[in-house]
């Protein structure tokens, strides 16, 4: 059983905020405490911003305080919202923490606009923080994915296996 949901946020698109057609877009607050909240949910859960990049932006150096900040939790539960683009290599950074479940999940578009997948991503996400056993996993288009199994396919703008 979960005692209590950690979640880390580091920016993509589902924290985007676009201004008009012509302007670049600037990625605003962390929305999954904001969602968490109005949806009600029966679980403590923490936010802890601590980045806001577009995920082709993160560096190496990112990935480790991505990696060391996730380890220096006491939660058994972690939620990493992350860019979708390079979440797969990210995952691959956490996979050396140990007695963790850690799921990542972000969208592909972002949780302001209606009709976005945020919602439904980070419910599944939920869902399977409480459910795997420790270990690190990629919540995607209703699907849990081992990160060594999957990319994403840009072209069709969703996650598919490999291999």
């Amino acid at each position: 059983m979960m005692d209590q949901l950690c979640i880390v946020t580091t920016g993509g698109t589902i924290d985007k905020i676009y201004f008009d057609d012509k302007s670049d877009y600037q990625i605003g607050d962390p929305q999954i405490g904001m969602i968490l909240r109005e949806l009600g949910v029966g679980f403590r859960f923490n936010v802890i911003p601590i980045l806001r990049k577009d995920s082709l932006h993160i560096s190496a150096s990112d990935r480790e305080l991505i990696r060391a900040t996730i380890a220096a939790q006491p939660a058994r539960h972690v939620l990493l919202t992350h860019g979708t683009d390079t979440m797969v290599e990210t995952a691959r950074v956490l996979s050396s923490i140990a007695d963790k479940t850690i799921v990542l999940t972000g969208a592909l578009s972002p949780a302001r606009f209606r009709g976005s997948d945020a919602e439904f991503n980070i419910g599944v996400a939920v869902g399977a923080a409480q459910c795997l056993p420790p270990g690190v996993y990629i919540a995607m288009n209703g699907r849990i994915w081992d990160p060594a199994k999957v990319r994403k396919n840009v072209e069709a703008n969703r996650f598919e296996a490999i291999g």
